[in-house]
């Protein structure tokens, strides 16, 4: 018989295994735990181990808790101009990044043309048509400074910015094009006089007009350099014929996207994961990525020629870049 058969084979305890790391993750599960797949079949997979007993035995907690988001998230913006503005939202998951996405297109506020009182209007462009276009021309002026304007309050220097719109194409005179720099601010309030069916009203005292303006707009200290003009002059609003003339007053009030789109800050506001790109070099030199936002994680830079082998591409997972642009009129 052979050596060692019939001996009684030793046993083994679990208690000799190998201690498991606490607190830390192997480097191939940390990756899997703050990386997105990215693949040829399918560019983007969203689902990642997000449970919170994944890493339960080495002592950490992967659920979505708000003292860790308190801690981790931050804001970076990488490029602000009048127009568009751009940052990275780090430390959060996608949920949280498509409501600030919802936030600010839907609850920031802005001043938008709601009230249009046209006096005269004879150009070829309808009275609703002129006042929906109006409606959509962006303000330059910052709604903090304004307060909403309920169903129960009266138009006045806190709530309502007037504006005046009266052009005119004389008979024999060449077709005239109407542009924003024709609409003028009024600081004093509306002058358009209210019809008022009292005939023994006394005709020395001031005529109703519809607003209610206790003091002069030009006399608020963030209006006495900046005053409040539309942001783009130039838009065309309409063009007369000869004959024609357009006459109006526009009240333009505080409000939010979620009423009407008008009041909405953004015409684009949308986000994607910051790209990731690992290069593997067995020589000497070494390959950086020269501009890695830019990349769209197409996949199309490394198809073919085994580049899959070399060339690492994945999404950061709680890595959002977003992008918002400046509401342009129509």
């Amino acid at each position: 018989m052979a050596e060692g058969v019939g001996e009684e084979k030793k046993k083994f305890s679990i208690w000799d295994l190998p201690d498991v790391p606490m607190g830390q993750v192997p480097p191939h599960l940390e990756l899997q735990r703050s990386r997105v797949s990215c693949n040829k079949d399918a560019p983007i997979h969203t689902e990642s181990i997000q449970y919170s007993g994944a890493y339960a035995s080495m002592g950490i907690d992967n659920s979505s808790r708000l003292d860790r988001f308190s801690n981790n998230f931050r804001v970076e913006v990488v490029q602000l101009n009048k127009d568009d503005m751009e940052f990275d939202m780090i430390g959060i998951d996608a949920a949280i990044a498509n409501s600030f996405r919802g936030i600010l297109i839907a609850e920031l506020p802005t001043m938008a043309i709601e009230k249009v009182l046209i006096a005269n209007n004879t150009s070829i462009i309808q009275d609703e048509v002129l006042a929906h276009r109006l409606g959509l021309v962006p303000i330059r002026v910052d709604p903090r400074l304004f307060e909403y304007l309920s169903e129960n309050d009266q138009p006045n220097e806190k709530n309502t910015i007037v504006f005046k719109l009266h052009v005119q194409c004389k008979r024999g005179r060449p077709r005239i094009t109407v542009k924003l720099d024709a609409l003028k601010w009024l600081p004093n309030g509306s002058e358009l006089v209210k019809e008022t069916r009292n005939a023994t009203s006394d005709s020395s005292s001031k005529p109703e007009t519809y607003t209610y303006f206790g003091c002069s707009q030009e006399t608020i200290p963030e209006f006495v350099k900046n005053p409040i003009i539309p942001k783009y002059p130039d838009i065309i609003i309409a063009k007369l014929g000869p004959g024609q003339e357009i006459e109006l007053e526009a009240h333009a009030v505080k409000g939010i996207g979620k009423t009407h789109a008008k009041w909405s800050p953004v015409a684009t506001a949308w986000y994607r994961m910051l790209p990731e790109l690992r290069i593997d070099c067995n020589c000497r030199r070494r390959a950086t990525v020269a501009r890695p936002r830019v990349c769209t994680l197409c996949r199309e830079c490394i198809r073919g020629d085994d580049w899959e082998k070399r060339v690492a591409l994945r999404p950061v997972k709680d890595n959002f870049i977003s992008k918002d642009n400046a509401r342009p009129s129509f």
